[in-house]
């Protein structure tokens, strides 16, 4: 099919002619293009804002993963893993929707912006070619289900594989995916509002949506403070039991003893009652070598051995409160991690919380001068 014919049915499509108009009948719907300023683009763009939004709130919760208990060893919530496995799975379908409906949307020729006509560019081949040089790559970067495929077949597959290196894996593919899909928002959000003028139509609705960004901000960081802590105690351990490796009177530890996948070995259980790893690594025991800073918390107040439910909403709050305070609370050690950690809240913190106000006040500024107007009219009646 020529690009004459593509440009008769999408003419046919968006034009004024009367409904009984028999090409537009005859066009399949998979041969239609989509005028970006119809409503069914309004739509799907407000709503597929809504959920790249629910998948950054997702995306954190794969963090959570790791569970530590008393046995010294750390295990994976699978249970947590299917039903986040299953969310981001319905997600990853919207995104992928979303990249469908860019090759099959119209465009406004930048040359006639200069005289003001506007006109839409409708042929596929140039609607492609300006995606795939533009927005492709980032689309294709959020869309793919790169968390799934290495939870449940890269580690598997791989030999030797434990629970620390599903943790450093999984958080490093988190935190990469992440990236595109934040920046999806901006450019969908300036679509937004060209189309509707606001994100959100009350003031109400414009405080809770800015709040919400610094709730994100907050789960984020909650849930970034909970996967450091867990490594930082798996490394006290790791320490601990290089140690026991090296004496001689010490019982033998091995590496794999870490991971509650050997909890029933013979071995590992005569290590376990011999074994100094918990004293040793003791977050409440101020007189170990090895300090544990800012992530004491999560194993003083048992933070990583709670339930789901207890374990995020702490994290949520220990990240909101570090955000608002702007982490002045924190008591660090001389790990470096761990003061580039406060450092990055402090600063967070400042221009979230900046951000935050300027935004809410932006609204409350908008709605009262609708107010004024709708008032200015009703006097002229």
């Amino acid at each position: 099919m020529n690009s004459d014919f593509y440009r008769l049915a999408v003419s046919s499509h968006f034009s004024n002619f009367p409904k009984s108009f028999s090409l537009r009948k005859k066009v399949p719907w998979w041969y239609q293009i989509l005028n970006p300023q119809s409503k069914f683009v309004a739509k799907w763009n407000r709503t597929f804002f809504y959920v790249c939004i629910a998948a950054l709130f997702l995306d954190p919760l794969y963090f959570y993963f790791p569970i530590t208990g008393d046995k010294a060893c750390m295990q994976t919530d699978l249970v947590l893993g299917v039903f986040v496995t299953f969310s981001r799975t319905v997600a990853d379908l919207f995104f992928l929707f979303h990249m469908v409906l860019k090759f099959r949307t119209a465009y406004i020729a930048p040359t006639s912006r200069v005289y003001g006509r506007k006109e839409l560019v409708t042929d596929p081949r140039d609607i492609a070619s300006r995606y795939l040089k533009h927005d492709f790559v980032v689309d294709l970067l959020a869309t793919l289900p790169l968390p799934q495929i290495v939870v449940w077949f890269v580690i598997p597959a791989v030999k030797d594989s434990t629970v620390a290196h599903v943790n450093h894996t999984l958080s490093l593919i988190v935190l990469i995916q992440f990236i595109p899909r934040l920046f999806q928002i901006f450019p969908l959000q300036r679509r937004i509002l060209k189309t509707g003028g606001l994100v959100a139509k009350t003031a109400l609705a414009g405080a809770l949506y800015n709040l919400g960004f610094y709730m994100l901000a907050s789960h984020v960081l909650g849930a970034t403070w909970y996967v450091a802590s867990i490594q930082r105690q798996y490394e006290c351990w790791r320490i601990t039991c290089r140690k026991e490796m090296n004496r001689t009177h010490s019982p033998s530890c091995s590496p794999s003893f870490l991971d509650c996948a050997t909890i029933d070995y013979r071995e590992r259980q005569a290590w376990f009652k011999r074994t100094r790893v918990l004293s040793d690594c003791d977050a409440l025991n101020n007189k170990n070598e090895f300090q544990f800073g800012l992530f004491a918390d999560a194993f003083t107040d048992h933070v990583s051995s709670s339930r789901f439910i207890q374990k995020y909403f702490y994290c949520l709050w220990w990240g909101l409160k570090n955000l608002s305070s702007y982490g002045q609370n924190l008591q660090t050690s001389t790990y470096i991690g761990e003061t580039l950690f406060s450092s990055f809240i402090c600063i967070a913190g400042l221009i979230l919380f900046a951000h935050l106000i300027g935004n809410m006040q932006n609204y409350l500024q908008s709605t009262t001068a609708r107010i004024e107007e709708w008032r200015l009219r009703q006097k002229d009646t």
